[in-house]
């Protein structure tokens, strides 16, 4: 009996699921670009909430973009408003699309997004019009959920 147990507790820890490693990691890709996604569904109203929703509740969060860095959650709730506001709801059959996404896993609970997006959209003039950019972002698992904890959005040069 003092064998079996002994067997049973030295196979036991190699039944446990090992923590994800660290690299490329094609789910987690799909699982990041969905959650974005749907954030970004122009077709369903409560799009400030959903962007808002990428990123932490409370606590520290790092926002980059065309220069400025923001740096709590309050100031980049008031960042996507004034985004809805002044550009959003001014985009007429507006759709979310990715371009090039690469994913890295940093460890069980961390991982790094870089992709290159674009809205295609018609712009109030009636012509059709796209915004499109490249965006960095750290995620960190909180209670299950993947928020952005820092990001860096950039957009190509004039004309670009």
């Amino acid at each position: 009996m003092n064998r079996l147990l002994l067997v049973v507790l030295f196979l036991l820890p190699g039944c446990r699921q090992a923590p994800p490693t660290p690299g490329s990691d094609a789910a987690l890709a799909d699982t990041l670009k969905a959650r974005i996604g749907q954030a970004y569904d122009f077709t369903r109203p409560g799009l400030v909430e959903r962007m808002e929703g990428l990123y932490p509740d409370s606590g520290h969060v790092v926002s980059a973009s065309g220069g400025l860095i923001i740096s709590s959650v309050d100031s980049l709730h008031a960042g996507i408003q004034a985004f809805w506001d002044n550009v959003g709801k001014n985009m007429k059959d507006a759709t979310w699309q990715w371009g090039d996404v690469y994913v890295e896993r940093l460890g069980p609970d961390a991982a790094v997004m870089t992709a290159s997006w674009s809205i295609p959209h018609i712009a109030p003039t009636g012509h059709p019009h796209v915004i499109r950019g490249a965006w960095t972002a750290v995620f960190r698992r909180v209670s299950g959920r993947w928020v952005i904890v820092m990001e860096h959005l950039s957009t190509p040069p004039s004309g670009g």
